[in-house]
């Protein structure tokens, strides 16, 4: 039997990769009960935004350097810039709108579809029957002083965050802001993700009539049980949204028991891993290849094991609308998960 290892500098270096991994499992993390998703959820007080770099000895030509990050529209302007060489984001749109030059992108980005994970989710848009609201336009219309609960509203996370830019965006597509919500006699209450306990007990206790924000599975039983109804986004709302690079998705009875119909919302799903276009095809090719071979390990959103020909299938879970990089694009053929 042939016994095969690493050389030294590689036994180190994906030694302190399994071990920087396995942290998220030890005494630093802790469990807390989802109960609107029946699940037990880690987290961790080490970092959620991940950043790592392996890089080649300098004046190597032969060496190859990769960086990856997690985030949102800051990491995917660094992989265009040429900062990161792959960021991992959510959800798809944000690509889209990169790819287009569309909503915060000014020009459009060189950049390329690696994988799609699944992740499904809409924005959901839900207020209380009691304010007599049935529709977005209305809350202009009515100047109706609204006790919301979504998320940080700074300039700041209007501009950067995927989730508030995508309030803000509808929103303004229904005529109004968070500025206008105050000035009608409104108030913002904060959450800081959207399974908050706080969120939780405010639909429950009345604090809240409304909740813009994604993540549906985490809060939207809760507001059904307590007497929301769910907004619909459409016509002149849609309209601007689907220009900008959002895709129109039925919010529906099927993935929300307690919905009394189907409605229309905007699509949320996906976790995208993305490139710069020029990147060479071996290492995207290799890139798959790793995922692959780690699949077992790698956490999904769905709570199934990860199926490969799930990552290029452009599904409901995994939707992109970004070509795939040639290199990745060469990987799924050859391996027969892109048909």
């Amino acid at each position: 039997m042939t016994i095969k290892r690493y050389n030294s500098g590689l036994q180190r270096a994906k030694g302190f990769l399994e071990l920087a991994a396995a942290l998220y499992d030890t005494s630093l993390s802790s469990e807390s009960w989802k109960a609107a998703e029946g699940v037990l959820q880690t987290d961790s007080c080490l970092g959620n935004a991940l950043r790592l770099s392996l890089e080649a000895k300098p004046n190597d030509s032969k060496g190859l350097s990769l960086s990856f990050a997690t985030g949102s529209f800051r990491e995917i302007r660094a992989v265009a810039e040429g900062k990161f060489s792959l960021a991992w984001v959510n959800p798809s749109v944000l690509l889209t709108m990169a790819y287009r030059g569309k909503g915060p992108f000014r020009k459009r980005l060189p950049l390329r579809t690696l994988a799609v994970f699944p992740s499904y989710d809409v924005m959901g848009f839900a207020v209380h029957e009691s304010t007599g609201i049935t529709s977005l336009s209305q809350i202009k219309k009515a100047r109706y002083p609204l006790k919301l609960s979504t998320r940080l509203v700074t300039p700041s996370a209007l501009r950067e965050n995927s989730t508030m830019f995508t309030v803000a965006a509808v929103m303004r597509a229904a005529g109004f802001s968070f500025t206008e919500v105050r000035k009608w006699g409104g108030k913002i209450h904060l959450a800081s993700r959207p399974g908050d306990p706080i969120r939780r007990a405010s639909i429950e206790n009345g604090t809240v009539n409304a909740v813009f924000d994604e993540g549906i599975k985490s809060w939207a039983r809760t507001a059904l049980e307590n007497g929301f109804r769910f907004l619909p986004v459409e016509g002149a709302v849609l309209k601007p949204l689907v220009a900008m690079g959002y895709r129109p998705a039925i919010m529906g009875k099927c993935r929300l028991p307690g919905m009394p119909e189907d409605i229309t919302t905007i699509d949320f799903s996906g976790w995208p891993m993305i490139v710069r276009a020029d990147m060479r095809d071996d290492t995207a090719y290799a890139i798959c290849e790793a995922i692959e071979k780690r699949k077992e390990v790698i956490p999904t959103d769905n709570y199934k094991p990860l199926e490969m020909a799930q990552l290029c299938a452009n599904d409901e879970e995994a939707p992109f609308d970004v070509p795939l990089h040639r290199g990745a694009a060469g990987f799924y053929r050859e391996r027969g998960y892109l048909k």
